[in-house]
């Protein structure tokens, strides 16, 4: 990971998450859902968590759901960012939980020096991500993945025009 100094810094690095689809998930079945579709299609995937989703599942929550997800569907190319709105407090306990990825907004000093503590744990910080997809009200969560993943192997759709 490159040295994050400047918000510019860290949105340039966090650009390489909007290659994937960003899937916005709830629970565990939304995340295997999510990661069986990205292996059947071959494609990298973002899962990501409600905004805010700090504050009511929890940092631990949220890396076990990811852990579980992956055993279930192991080898598939996929990342996780932990949505920490604007409390770096949250964030900084979700560094410390070892999630992969957490999303934080706020002023360029606090997103620098949480952007250091990050880094020198192996974290990735980034500003918070639309999802392509929310699977909050999905009826087939599977099937959403799938459809949303095949429309943008063929380039049908705008980016974040179907969640």
């Amino acid at each position: 990971m490159p040295k994050i100094r400047t918000v510019q810094d860290m949105n340039a690095y966090c650009g390489q998450m909007e290659l994937r689809a960003a899937i916005m998930v709830h629970e565990l079945a939304h995340a295997v859902a999510a990661l069986a579709a990205a292996k059947r299609h071959g494609a990298p995937v973002l899962i990501v968590s409600a905004p805010g989703a700090v504050r009511s599942g929890g940092a631990g929550w949220w890396r076990e759901l990811v852990a579980q997800a992956r055993a279930k569907v192991p080898g598939t190319d996929a990342e996780s960012l932990l949505d920490c709105a604007d409390e770096p407090g949250m964030a900084l306990a979700a560094i410390r939980e070892g999630v992969e990825a957490v999303a934080l907004s706020g002023d360029e000093d606090m997103l620098r020096r949480v952007g250091d503590i990050a880094r020198q744990s192996g974290v990735t910080l980034c500003g918070p991500v639309e999802a392509d997809l929310d699977l909050a009200h999905s009826a087939n969560p599977a099937e959403d993945c799938a459809n949303l993943l095949e429309t943008r192997a063929h380039g049908v759709a705008k980016p974040r025009a179907l969640g």
